[in-house]
């Protein structure tokens, strides 16, 4: 598999009174080496980033553009490395989610079991300017790396943030072999019903929306990444009673957040 995840609550970030969680999805294309070190980095750059507390939005989009400056001079080292990998990241600071990406993985959030779009992903049929790309090169998403694709390929990440309420259910990141078989709009719905059906199944609720993908005739590599926000079987059950939108502890339990690449 090419892909990867991350998934983080407080580690590196500044030790303050905020909380603090990240989440990311990276794709890679010709090879695992660009998804790999973004994994690795990407998360260590933000967190070092001088704006990470003041300006996270702005943090997460720097740190992207210095992870891809960063894996094309250990490219051009070694020779091996042609790989590319697309990526979106979720941080949340506190009651508020900044989401970043670049490609076409996507991340949603869920709220009171209906999906709220908080980005567009790069796509060949995406409507209105691509942000600072050279539209004549090769690829039609903006990859991380691709050393010899450059400077056709973009670096330069969208961001975006969106306030809590803390009537959220739970976020959703997947890369497109996922959603190609999943329309956003339809993922609400597929997981309610798999929570239904059953009750103590949120620890492999990614694993079933892979399965759930891989049926409707998916071929791609597929990664999914689900934390939730609140009890599972109260967003299943289609209660409407506020929870808070990062309980103490439960991000690092396997009940709460699940992962398959």
């Amino acid at each position: 598999a090419q892909d990867r995840i991350v998934s983080l609550c407080l580690c590196l970030f500044p030790q303050d009174q905020v909380d603090r969680a990240y989440f990311a999805v990276f794709d890679g294309h010709g090879g695992v080496d660009a998804a790999s070190y973004a994994a690795v980095h990407l998360h260590v750059n933000v967190a070092r980033h001088p704006e990470v507390t003041r300006d996270p939005a702005a943090a997460l989009r720097a740190a992207f553009k210095q992870t891809d400056e960063m894996f094309l001079r250990k490219a051009r080292r070694e020779v091996r490395l042609h790989s590319g990998t697309t990526g979106v990241c979720a941080f949340l600071v506190g009651r508020t989610i900044h989401v970043a990406w670049l490609g076409d993985s996507q991340v949603l959030l869920v709220q009171q079991g209906r999906a709220l779009v908080l980005m567009e992903p790069h796509k060949p049929e995406r409507q209105g300017p691509w942000p600072s790309v050279e539209q004549t090169g090769p690829w039609l998403s903006h990859p991380a790396g691709d050393a010899f694709q450059k400077p056709y390929v973009c670096s330069e990440a969208d961001v975006a943030s969106h306030e809590l309420s803390g009537a959220e259910d739970y976020l959703l990141l997947a890369c497109d072999g996922f959603f190609d078989s999943v329309p956003p709009e339809e993922v609400a719905g597929l997981v309610r019903g798999l929570l239904l059906q059953n009750p103590g199944g949120a620890p492999r609720i990614a694993e079933e929306l892979v399965a759930a993908a891989r049926e409707r005739g998916s071929r791609d590599n597929i990664t999914v990444l689900v934390v939730f926000l609140r009890d599972p079987q109260e967003g299943a059950g289609g209660e409407k009673g506020k929870g808070s939108p990062c309980p103490p502890g439960p991000l690092s339990d396997p009940s709460w957040a699940a992962w398959v690449p």
